[in-house]
């Protein structure tokens, strides 16, 4: 198993919605950096743990517990430019962009606002792209220890 944080803006998606979903489930579209894409379509695995972070909000934080359900498959809203998301340069024949479908797991007890998390980035979370300065990345990878490290702070 892998763990990941996802990033998403509370007003646009948050984890309030996502348990609206049907079967609490949704694909996670939208995403439009390389880095990212190859991470939904390359290295998560149905099963994989996911951090649910609020960002470009009051208090950005991690919120919640997702899960993998489907892994990488093209994101369909590349194609239509009826969708937000439309990349006029994606072609279903060979798409650009990819999504995962995720399920919401649990709420955490508390929001894990990114102002508790930085002070640990030269000891348990040394490493991770979220308290590393200049990541803006919407999906990181964190290792075993990392996430039970935040687990603890619960």
């Amino acid at each position: 198993m892998t763990y990941w944080l996802m990033k998403s803006e509370p007003s646009v998606f948050g984890i309030d919605h996502l348990v609206t979903c049907p079967d609490e489930t949704e694909p996670w579209d939208g995403v439009r950096n390389y880095q990212a894409r190859n991470m939904m379509r390359d290295e998560m695995k149905v099963g994989d743990q996911i951090f649910f972070y609020h960002s470009n909000c009051d208090e950005p934080g991690i919120v919640g517990i997702m899960e993998v359900v489907k892994e990488g498959y093209p994101d369909h809203t590349a194609f239509d430019p009826a969708q937000r998301y439309y990349d006029p340069k994606s072609d279903p024949e060979s798409p650009r962009w990819f999504m995962v479908d995720v399920r919401y797991v649990r709420h955490l007890k508390r929001c894990i606002s990114l102002a508790e998390l930085r002070p640990y980035a030269d000891g348990p979370l040394k490493g991770f792209p979220l308290v590393s300065k200049g990541s803006r990345l919407s999906i990181m990878p964190l290792t075993p220890e990392q996430w039970d490290f935040v687990l603890s702070l619960e």
